[in-house]
């Protein structure tokens, strides 16, 4: 295949994928003033769902400018040589393929992140801030930024120089050790995660005793899980938004629940919320999704592995010295129709786990608790209650408020 007919490929595959998701937007916006279903009819006041439409109906309009903006600079990169551009000054610096590698790649990402955080920055403190959602300061907006660009640069690079040191001493089989270090680094992170991560920009505190803290532990007693590890996160400092999640395995198990939740749930619905996350635990679904991530990136690899010594994929995006850095650009572009699909059955399956862990907080629990809980959090959240099915099917990872309630009902 011709570097010609590799370029207007890669133009292609960026260009369908603006129109499809530029194309779900704007059908899901025309359901936006679609009536509230029955059931949902508790959920918002006038006053609420008015409000509601404003807040999706914004971010709509701003989501069109931020993608139309991101596909015309990709483009533009592209077809005006950007990334020889960018290789051209990484090469500058030294002779060393790892060390360009890694300034390639962090002109990329920090520069692409510098250009967007405009964006950013008028999303949180204009439109957030507008709807009552923002409670961050612009000191910690930009503190998160910079310890963003300290992890980058250091997990990221160190993860990156692995696999180059893989590629230069294995070839082409480089792709199984990579796959080890990725399948080792995910089971680290899922184990300490909250330990490790979390606490560079949240402060995690043990959940005090009484009353919520006896009425989980009792739960968790009643359903056999071990649970020894109950935090409360200080989400409140840069939204009120509500969330809860569990994480880790083993001793390192624990329940991390958002200050802001436990302010906007009563305690019923707050161990109703919580036995919907021992419900995915019970069933296997986050060891399910740990392994489907390690196999899927064992598939990724393996691919790239095969693209990774042909010069026309570096040439493709215009860089003229052929290289594993250009080409893992060119590839992760050609690449992205597969993780698309990928990324659908992901989602098929994650709403699919979501229906069965409800299940679950309904046979051990109770499901009205979990039904009200759901209906504040989608009435803080001002979420969505009428989203287009073409738009679920691509990228909801939950079933609509509307289908859970039905389930939970049944």
């Amino acid at each position: 295949m011709t570097i010609e007919v590799l370029f207007y490929i890669i133009i292609g595959i960026l260009t369908l994928q603006f129109i499809l998701e530029t194309s779900l937007e704007v059908l899901n916006a025309k359901k936006y003033k679609d009536p509230v279903p029955n059931e949902l009819n508790d959920v918002f006041d006038s006053t609420a769902y008015q409000k509601s439409q404003d807040y999706k109906e914004t971010n709509y309009k701003f989501g069109l400018i931020t993608t139309t903006f991101s596909f015309l600079l990709t483009i533009c990169i592209l077809i005006f040589g950007g990334f020889e551009w960018i290789d051209s000054t990484a090469r500058s610096f030294t002779d060393n393929t790892i060390v360009i590698a890694l300034i390639f790649f962090g002109i990329i990402m920090i520069g692409s992140d510098i250009i967007t955080t405009p964006f950013a920055y008028y999303s949180t403190f204009s439109i957030e801030e507008k709807f009552g959602f923002n409670k961050s300061t612009r000191k910690l907006f930009f503190l998160d930024k910079l310890k963003g660009w300290l992890m980058t640069i250091v997990i990221g690079g160190l993860l990156l120089a692995a696999i180059i040191w893989f590629f230069e001493w294995a070839g082409s089989n480089f792709w199984i050790y990579t796959w080890l270090l990725v399948a080792v680094f995910s089971l680290i992170m899922n184990l300490f995660y909250s330990r490790l991560i979390v606490p560079l920009f949240n402060k995690q505190t043990p959940l005090e005793n009484g009353s919520l803290k006896s009425k989980i532990e009792n739960y968790a007693q009643q359903v056999g899980f071990e649970l020894q590890n109950i935090f409360v996160i200080d989400g409140s400092k840069r939204s009120t938004k509500a969330n809860a999640y569990f994480s880790g395995f083993g001793k390192e198990k624990r329940v991390t629940l958002y200050d802001t939740l436990i302010n906007d749930l009563n305690e019923d619905e707050i161990v109703a919320v919580l036995a919907h996350e021992v419900g995915h635990y019970k069933k296997k679904h986050i060891i399910f999704n740990l392994f489907a991530s390690i196999l899927l990136t064992g598939l990724t690899l393996f691919i790239l592995s095969l693209f990774i010594n042909t010069p026309e994929v570096s040439l493709a995006i215009g860089v003229n010295t052929p290289s594993f850095h250009a080409a893992l650009v060119g590839f992760g572009i050609l690449y992205s129709p597969i993780s698309e699909i990928t990324g659908l059955v992901m989602n098929y399956m994650s709403r699919k786990f979501e229906y069965q862990a409800d299940d679950y907080a309904k046979n051990t629990f109770a499901s009205t608790p979990l039904i009200t809980s759901l209906k504040k959090l989608s009435k803080n959240s001002l979420s969505n209650l009428t989203p287009h099915p073409a738009y679920v099917f691509m990228h909801y990872s939950h079933p609509t408020l509307i289908d859970r309630i039905k389930n939970l009902k049944a």
